[in-house]
């Protein structure tokens, strides 16, 4: 095992990117937003993404000179195109766009289509607490749940993650997928020779399996059941029919090198809460509410654990397989 500092990993990482054919605002964000995954703990989002970036940015399923641009606004609504590209710097644009608007206008939603892979979907939410905004992301991914009721898979894991300022401490992060589990972690699976617990995926004949090579051919089991299903569809919807963005069974999967571009979308709501009770009321209620959860010693906030790893990590630096970090150095030479 290879233990790097945060500044090596983000250089790393970004080199190997522009090694694969990434321009260096598009290496640079994309570098960032995986390296903050590392420090947190969340490898399935981490530098392991660089070689499957790679691949598709070398054989065309991502356009590594593509610069994201605003299509489409009005008022507290704008689109960003991200042309084929990782999908990293179109999402600080979308980002940037509804921070501006909802500090003008008091709410606003941005999206971006003809996507990627977005990663850490809180990791984009960052700047807007940071600001002092409420946010909330949405995203799709390529098939991998079925529907409620259903066996072919027509929904991404579909992550949904909320962030909520604090005028001292860290913010509130909620970050989920809709699968019972995270995908990347049958990636990070099947890459190690691991097998996966009973409850995470089906093969493709909708059996149980411990394989994740079977569960990344088949499909995941759904946060909740068909409840998780639902809330599928409900960020199916949203990212899709709002942007024009590909459907998830219409995207070829992350996890093989051929394929289509996946023309992806996501979605980030952005509010003032000076524009509704006003900041003093909401820093109130969200403190009355964190304290009635830590009154009970065993309750842990939403996002703790993740900060604590990434201020150890921004210390010792963090630890990759050997194998990735030759991998990566040799998309960086």
């Amino acid at each position: 095992m290879a233990q790097m500092s945060l500044e090596e990993l983000h250089d790393l990482a970004r080199r190997a990117l522009i090694g694969a054919g990434a321009h260096d605002e598009m290496a640079d964000a994309t570098a960032a937003a995986l390296v903050y995954a590392d420090a947190r703990g969340l490898a399935a989002h981490g530098v392991a993404r660089v070689p499957q970036y790679a691949t598709h940015l070398q054989n065309g399923r991502a356009d590594g000179q593509a610069r994201p641009r605003v299509v489409a606004a009005k008022g507290g609504a704008a689109l960003i195109d991200a042309g084929s590209g990782l999908a990293y710097a179109a999402c600080a644009l979308a980002i940037a766009e509804a921070t501006r608007r909802a500090a003008e206008l008091g709410v606003a939603f941005s999206a971006v289509t003809n996507s990627h892979h977005f990663g850490v979907a809180a990791y984009h939410l960052e700047a807007v607490a940071a600001a002092g905004l409420v946010g909330l992301a949405f995203g799709n991914s390529p098939a991998a749940m079925p529907a409620a009721g259903g066996k072919r898979p027509l929904f991404g894991t579909n992550p949904v993650a909320a962030i909520f300022p604090r005028p001292q401490g860290a913010p509130v992060k909620i970050d989920l997928s809709l699968s019972a589990i995270a995908r990347g972690k049958l990636m990070l699976a099947a890459n190690e020779g691991r097998s996966i617990p009973l409850g995470w995926a089906l093969d493709k004949e909708g059996r149980p399996t411990t394989d994740p090579r079977a569960g990344l051919e088949g499909s995941m089991l759904g946060l909740g059941g068909a409840k998780g299903a639902l809330l599928a569809l409900v960020v199916e919807l949203l990212v899709t029919s709002l942007t024009g963005a590909q459907l998830g069974f219409e995207a070829t999967s992350f996890f093989v090198d051929a394929g289509n571009r996946p023309r992806l979308g996501q979605a980030f709501l952005v509010i003032d809460p000076a524009a509704l009770a006003g900041h003093a009321v909401y820093d109130e209620r969200v403190e009355a509410l964190l304290a009635a959860m830590t009154a009970e010693p065993e309750v842990r906030l939403p996002g703790a654990r993740r900060d604590a790893l990434a201020l150890q990590a921004a210390r010792e630096g963090v630890v990759i397989p050997d194998a990735l970090q030759q991998r990566l150095t040799a998309l960086a030479a």
